[in-house]
């Protein structure tokens, strides 16, 4: 990538929209009224400069409104920016929104012909690139259909088919793929792996943060139009969440949503079941600091308190939790009799912890379920089945996919002689 001048360089980029406020809609209200339409000035991007080495792959990260897209349309060149300069070195081939550039009464064959003409090629090059187009986007039976008929998943499949398949030197890409089927999505992502080995520059906005981490050489995070931070993926994805996160916590907090529930509140109505001779009256979550949140990150530490009320003595009771998904898979059900813990006779009010250090349960809300019985484990004294929610965010742990972390090592990579190569054939 060294070896070959910047694919795009943007320098010191402003982009400003005019918001209308009392537009007008016709030459008549203009002359009536006798003053112009009122509008205000909007900020897209605010001084943005960074450059993507030829080659690469490179993601643009953000909330949404953030100015993300219409960075890329300025990449693209469908914008021009209000002041600063952005260069490419190679042809552009973009797939920003749903439809952009078809003609709806066209067929999808001569919008092939129609957007490859746009993109500079010869009617010669597109005819020759028109197989693998129609076989790429599965749509060989509706090729021939005006495309004003197509579903937004054709649209994507055809679209996204002509910008991969008409010999791109810059492919930039929006998170229009993602409308597409999970069959359409996997033989896409192949597709730009192939495009990668030949040393196609690859530019896409993701909300995927794993995607973003795992395909992309360098990131860019815009927040407000501002760039907050260009760099390795890892670091500017990190970045990145640890102020969302911080942001989500902000926001449980204003919100109440850590205050502690009182004994007689059902949160999910999933049910509540017991004899009563002690309660379990509210379960809260702490940080690794102690503070209360409900808002946890993998690879960090967090505690569960359980609070109970116990309106007469009882003799060895077990407290339990069960972690589930919010589609309801069981991840995990631990409790104090497994732990071989025996609490003795617990009477009047109190609380005991379940400490995860560090938590292994990766991003995304938890059901919790909290109980108390006998040593049995068959008399059930009360149980409050998926009554609390869990939010985990993303942390420290580097695993992205499943539902955990495991403690598991990888080895160095160890050669062996014995086998032979035509084992592999």
């Amino acid at each position: 990538m060294s070896e070959r001048p910047p694919a795009v360089i943007v320098d010191h980029v402003t982009k400003e929209f005019k918001l209308y406020r009392d537009r007008r809609t016709s030459l008549k209200e203009l002359v009536t009224t006798g003053r112009p339409s009122r509008y205000e000035r909007f900020r897209a991007l605010d001084d943005v400069s960074l450059v993507v080495p030829a080659g690469s792959t490179y993601g643009l990260i953000g909330s949404n409104g953030s100015g993300k897209t219409t960075l890329l349309k300025l990449m693209a060149g469908v914008h021009r920016p209000t002041k600063g300069t952005v260069k490419h070195n190679g042809r552009v081939s973009a797939l920003l929104e749903l439809g952009a550039g078809f003609h709806p009464e066209l067929s999808g064959r001569d919008n092939v012909y129609l957007n490859g003409s746009i993109l500079g090629l010869s009617r010669k090059q597109i005819a020759a690139a028109m197989d693998d187009i129609v076989e790429f986007s599965g749509l060989r039976d509706f090729i021939d259909t005006p495309v004003k008929v197509y579903s937004s998943g054709m649209y994507v499949r055809l679209g996204f088919s002509v910008a991969v398949n008409l010999d791109p030197e810059i492919l930039i890409i929006d998170e229009i793929i993602a409308v597409g089927d999970e069959e359409f999505q996997r033989r896409c992502f192949d597709h730009l792996y192939k495009l990668r080995k030949r040393g196609v520059t690859i530019i896409f906005v993701s909300h995927s943060m794993p995607l973003v981490q795992t395909l992309c050489d360098r990131a860019a995070w815009i927040d407000k139009g501002v760039l907050r931070a260009e760099g390795p993926p890892t670091e500017v994805v990190d970045a990145y969440l640890a102020t969302i996160n911080q942001a989500e916590r902000e926001r449980l907090d204003s919100t109440g949503a850590t205050d502690l529930l009182s004994e007689d509140e059902d949160t999910t109505g999933t049910g509540r079941r017991g004899s009563g001779e002690i309660k379990v009256t509210r379960v809260s979550f702490l940080d690794a600091q102690g503070e209360p949140t409900l808002a946890a990150a993998t690879g960090e530490g967090v505690t569960v308190r359980i609070h109970f009320a116990a309106r007469e003595p009882v003799n060895d009771p077990v407290f339990g939790l069960a972690f589930h998904t919010e589609n309801g898979v069981l991840v995990s059900g631990p409790n104090t009799e497994f732990a071989g813990l025996r609490l003795g006779t617990l009477d009047g009010t109190g609380f005991i912890d379940y400490t995860l250090d560090p938590l292994p349960l990766l991003p995304g809300n938890y059901l919790v379920s909290a109980a108390v019985t006998d040593r049995t484990l068959l008399h059930v004294f009360d149980y409050r089945d998926r009554a609390f929610t869990l939010t985990v965010q993303p942390g420290s742990s580097p695993d992205r996919f499943g539902l955990v972390a495991l403690p598991g090592r990888w080895s160095t990579v160890r050669r062996t002689e014995d086998e032979p190569l035509e084992a592999l054939s």
